[in-house]
């Protein structure tokens, strides 16, 4: 033991030693970004603007994602499944949200395939600036945002905002079109919830009555109740159902 103590001690030197020295061999270089000839190139100065512009967009696309598509109908509905049977958290969030998200991605497609054909490819082809491949884009979203906002919706945030009345509905701003869109998707949503919650609220009621007839009052209704549930969700494939439901409710 005494031998190997020193020995030991001399490894670990040995060891730091080469440590520090590959250290020093693959120093990293020094990194600096700054922007300079401002008054000789005001080009560079244009991109580096766009650049800052884009990231503010793509900090923004999880909001732009949940308020201007399907997405939040979606997510709702299916929370409100998994309350109305009483699963707790089965399906996890992560499912729920990775299955509203494919399904957005699904029902959005023509939309986005509008985008791309309308706005962004003229724009990769230098065929139109920034600013009209934006209002480009801007035009499909908003006539799918305008196909789901109920007119009282609308009409509540004109007032609100204390804008004039829009001649036609593609004059109404964005500021007004995507609170007046949520509102319409919850309340959608909350209407469909109701729909899934009326049989599964009836089996509970049937499971509790035939408990307490039978003076099994101290057994929770929720375990006799959920496996069948479970069961007749199962029967109707429930699923695809409430799946080509959703899809369905936006064509």
């Amino acid at each position: 033991m005494k031998k190997l103590l020193p020995a030991l001690a001399v490894g670990f030197i040995v060891l730091a030693c080469a440590a520090s020295g590959q250290a020093q061999a693959l120093s990293l270089p020094n990194i600096s970004l700054s922007i300079g000839g401002a008054a000789d190139e005001p080009g560079k100065v244009a991109s580096v603007i766009q650049l800052a512009f884009m990231l503010t967009v793509l900090s923004l696309a999880p909001a732009i994602l949940l308020m201007a598509t399907s997405f939040t109908r979606i997510v709702v509905v299916l929370s409100l499944l998994r309350h109305a049977l009483g699963t707790q958290t089965m399906p996890p969030n992560q499912i729920i949200i990775g299955l509203s998200l494919f399904l957005t991605l699904f029902i959005m497609t023509p939309v986005w395939q509008r985008v791309n054909s309308e706005a962004l490819q003229p724009y990769y082809e230098e065929r139109s600036s920034g600013e009209e491949a934006l209002a480009k884009a801007i035009i499909p979203v908003k006539e799918f945002m305008l196909r789901q906002a109920r007119e009282k919706d609308l009409a509540l945030f004109v007032k609100i905002a204390k804008e004039k009345r829009p001649e036609k509905p593609s004059d109404i701003s964005l500021s007004v079109l995507i609170p007046a869109f949520v509102i319409s998707e919850l309340k959608t949503a909350f209407q469909i919830g109701f729909m899934i919650y009326l049989p599964f609220l009836i089996l509970d009621m049937v499971v509790a009555s035939i408990l307490l007839s039978m003076g099994m009052m101290m057994l929770p209704p929720i375990m006799i109740s959920l496996p069948f549930k479970l069961l007749l969700f199962v029967l109707v494939d429930g699923w695809s159902l409430l799946a080509g439901s959703l899809v369905q409710s936006f064509r």
